[in-house]
């Protein structure tokens, strides 16, 4: 396990030099804000990182309800009864196991591992424009349907979730990397992350943080550049 502070948020990456698994926690005044729930295994590590920092989580909020996102949430909530949970409408759907397409998606399947027995009940559904403390929810979809990014309003720090990837370099989820093809694996539609990732750059973040792979300060030039290397990948694979 493998911390890393910038202003008030924390990285916790979980097998950072094999498969990094990252969650975030936000400090607040009021406790912090749990940002992703890592893999099963992730639970003491998050727990142990949370009393390090001496405040209780209080939120759990979730990117999106891939397995390596939702993994340690249902011993978090037996853990923190107290804590709410917020995660995208259309990703509560996901939480449940329930990969069917609605009307007017894209109709392409949803990739990725989905959870099959997750028995936590989100408190809250998101939409993007949603405040929770001081995170600004951003609908990001294209990795899931449903997937959600969220800026710290107060340092500009962007915790995309899986909406970028800088594990092997930085890219567009569904920008196939070699060096650490998984995430691109299991992104529902590229149309969808290209338009949310230029969505995302448009922010101008001052830093930009992500599931997998290291924090990346000043990124937005470097977001601009992986942004018309998907367009060109993209298309050229439409053709």
């Amino acid at each position: 396990m493998l911390k890393t502070t910038i202003e008030h948020v924390t990285q916790i990456s979980f097998l950072p030099r094999l498969f990094p698994v990252n969650v975030y926690l936000v400090e607040e005044n009021d406790g912090l804000t749990l940002i992703d729930a890592g893999m099963s295994f992730s639970q003491k590590g998050i727990l142990q990182a949370a009393s390090a920092i001496g405040k209780p989580i209080t939120r759990i909020v979730l990117t999106h309800a891939h397995g390596d996102h939702v993994g340690a949430l249902d011993g978090l909530k037996k853990e923190l009864p107290d804590a709410s949970v917020y995660i995208s409408q259309r990703d509560a759907l996901l939480l449940k196991g329930n990969a069917e397409l609605l009307p007017g998606e894209q109709q392409t399947p949803i990739r990725g591992g989905i959870p099959k027995n997750i028995t936590t009940v989100p408190d809250v559904l998101l939409s993007g424009g949603d405040s929770i403390g001081s995170l600004k929810a951003i609908a990001s979809p294209g990795h899931t349907p449903g997937h959600m990014a969220f800026l710290d309003e107060r340092s500009g720090i962007l915790i995309a979730g899986d909406a970028w990837l800088t594990r092997g370099g930085l890219a567009v989820s569904g920008m196939l990397n070699p060096l650490f093809p998984f995430p691109a694996l299991a992104t529902w539609s590229k149309e969808h992350s290209l338009q949310s990732a230029t969505s995302l750059t448009a922010l101008k973040p001052a830093v930009l943080a992500v599931g997998h792979g290291k924090m990346l300060t000043n990124p937005t030039a470097s977001m601009q550049q992986a942004v018309t290397q998907a367009e060109s990948a993209f298309r050229r694979n439409t053709k």
